[in-house]
């Protein structure tokens, strides 16, 4: 089975962290994932020589929205910034050449309507503009997320296909091996049923879980030390069948040892 296999990496060189690991693609951020300032690129030579190089080197490119962001939240002094920086999030992508941005489902508060959160979300995409496209991720805690289990997934769905975007094409889903783990979803059944409710999967974030199922922990293992049996993993992304970016940690046993098992098992 031939996927395009990856892993998150430093935003300063992608390219050199792609040839360390042995990756087909690399997923980095555009500037501080914890902060609000515009997104920047961090390549020393620039977007469009980052562009050309990741071409030619045959390595494909997505880009991990910051985490801040938050469109779904009643809260004005965080929405309305969260859709600003994630429009200019996608716009600096677009110039980066990505295939992808991965933004988090976001959430309510504990006392809120969540409806109201994924009218926010039909809003968002309505009003935003798509030059690459936007990949919703799972996530994998909070009792009022909007996209940790799946019946959250499929409002947050009819939401989007709600909005009238005329490029809703550019609309498509992450699946994080680690939040559905977390989130108490069923890894054995899960691709099924997302498809069902989105009709595609984009990108796999094939990662393993430190915490036991159901945790509601977002804390990733590398493969053959976490809660998640490896080879649940390695089902998820054949069936998905889509490309993949392993976001465990890099230390000893680190990514490239993740996407080597992964690059083993699919074969």
């Amino acid at each position: 089975m031939s996927l395009k296999l990856g892993a998150h990496v430093d935003q300063d060189d992608p390219l050199a962290e792609a040839a360390d690991r042995g990756a087909d693609l690399v997923q980095f951020f555009l500037g501080d994932p914890q902060g609000w300032k515009g997104p920047k690129v961090s390549y020393a030579d620039g977007a469009d020589a980052l562009r050309e190089r990741a071409a030619a080197d045959g390595v494909d490119l997505y880009v991990h929205a910051p985490y801040v962001l938050n469109v779904a939240t009643l809260n004005n002094r965080i929405r309305i910034p969260s859709r600003k920086l994630l429009q200019q999030t996608l716009d600096k992508a677009a110039e980066v050449g990505v295939k992808g941005v991965i933004v988090h489902g976001g959430h309510v508060g504990k006392g809120d309507d969540p409806e109201t959160g994924f009218d926010n979300w039909r809003k968002c995409i309505e009003r935003a503009e798509l030059p690459v496209p936007l990949l919703i991720e799972n996530t994998a805690g909070g009792d009022n997320a909007m996209a940790r289990q799946l019946d959250r997934i499929a409002r947050l769905w009819e939401a989007v296909q709600d909005s009238g975007n005329d490029n809703l094409a550019n609309v498509g889903f992450c699946l994080d091996t680690c939040h559905f783990h977390a989130g108490g979803e069923d890894l054995d059944t899960v691709v099924e049923k997302v498809l069902a409710i989105t009709g595609r999967i984009d990108l796999v974030h094939a990662n393993g879980s430190r915490d036991a199922f159901g945790s509601g922990a977002d804390r990733h293992s590398n493969f053959e030390e976490g809660e998640i049996d490896p080879a649940k993993i390695v089902a998820v992304v054949k069936s998905a069948g889509a490309p993949v970016v392993v976001e465990t940690p890099n230390g000893d046993h680190g990514q490239k040892a993740d996407i080597d098992y992964l690059r083993s098992h699919l074969n």
